[in-house]
Formats: structure tokens, sequence, C-alpha cells
């Protein structure tokens, strides 16, 4: 269905997966301020940690509540960054199945960060405190990519605004019609 905004496009399905602190947050917010309105950012984190203080189990209920939410915006006629480690094992039937029933573009990248840049990278954090190395080993899955038909590949040498602007320019390009026209 075409989006209020932008009637002959439906709106675009982008799936940001990755390690903990791989830069998936920090990209989709960046992204949505580059396109500017029209972005729903869905945050796995905020959703299960912060909505529901629930731990990350199969079957738990934010998966379907994630489902539910990116399915309602995608309806809407927003374009959905969905984000979060969104490990393969417990989300990925979700989003196969989101995937699979979105008639819209649907882009799906994956960031591939070792373990020890994970750590590296959380110890840079103003809020490194909040929990350790231990629990990043737990939540680390290497080369969990979803296999799905186009997923890219995010590697830790990207700087941060050229993985943006890459997304943006193949996943939102009304995005990046949109940056110009503000910066011009």
């Amino acid at each position: 269905m075409p989006t209020s905004r932008d009637s002959d496009r439906l709106p675009s399905l982008v799936v940001l997966r990755g390690p903990s602190c791989s830069g998936k947050t920090t990209t989709a917010l960046a992204i949505r301020q580059a396109v500017g309105r029209g972005v729903a950012v869905v945050q796995q984190d905020v959703i299960r940690r912060e909505l529901l203080r629930e731990r990350d189990l199969p079957g738990a209920l934010n998966i379907d509540l994630i489902a539910m939410i990116v399915t309602r915006c995608l309806a809407g006629g927003y374009d959905v960054i969905l984000e979060g480690i969104l490990d393969a094992s417990r989300y990925g039937t979700m989003l196969r199945s989101l995937i699979a029933a979105h008639p819209g573009p649907a882009h799906v990248y994956y960031f591939h960060l070792p373990f020890e840049e994970t750590v590296r990278r959380h110890a840079a954090k103003p809020d490194a405190d909040g929990y350790g190395e231990r629990d990043l080993a737990e939540w680390y899955v290497p080369n969990d990519v979803l296999g799905v038909s186009g997923e890219r590949i995010i590697e830790s040498t990207e700087a941060q605004q050229d993985v943006v602007t890459r997304v943006v320019s193949e996943a939102l390009p009304r995005g990046l019609e949109s940056a110009i026209d503000r910066s011009g």
C-alpha cells in the first residue's frame, strides 16, 4: 500500500542485526536523522528490556510484539528500521515471516564484528558499567547471518557515516533526496 508521503512507493523495511555494541542503534538513529519524518525505528532493546523487562528467551512476548509493531508501522506508511541483536535462533522465523509478508522492499544488514571489537566498543560507551564482558560473551553469536536473499554484511572497518550513507542509498533512496533538498 502506498504511503501518504509518496503515493507511488511502498514503505521499506530495513533490518539491522548484529552483536551488541556493533553500531546498530547509532546507525538506525542517524539514518532517521538523515531521512527525516516518516521513518519508524523499532529497537529490540527498548521493547524487550525497557517496555517488558523480559529475558531474551525463545518464544518470549517481545518477539511477537516486535512483529506487530513493525507490521503496523509499515501498514501506516512508515519506512521501518528494525534494529537489535535479533539472534537468528530466536528471531529468525519472525524476521523471515516479516520479510516474506512485506509487499515492499526489504533490506537486511548484518554487522559483522569479532568479539574483541564488541568488547573494545563497549568499553568506550558512557554507560559501560551497565553490563560487562561476560554478558557480551553470552550474547555473542559469531556469523549470525539470517541467510535471506540480498542480506548485506557491514564490516567493522566501515566508518559510521559511510554505513549510514550506504543504507540510505540502498534502502531509503527517498531519504537521500530529502537530505539533498535540506542541504541545498
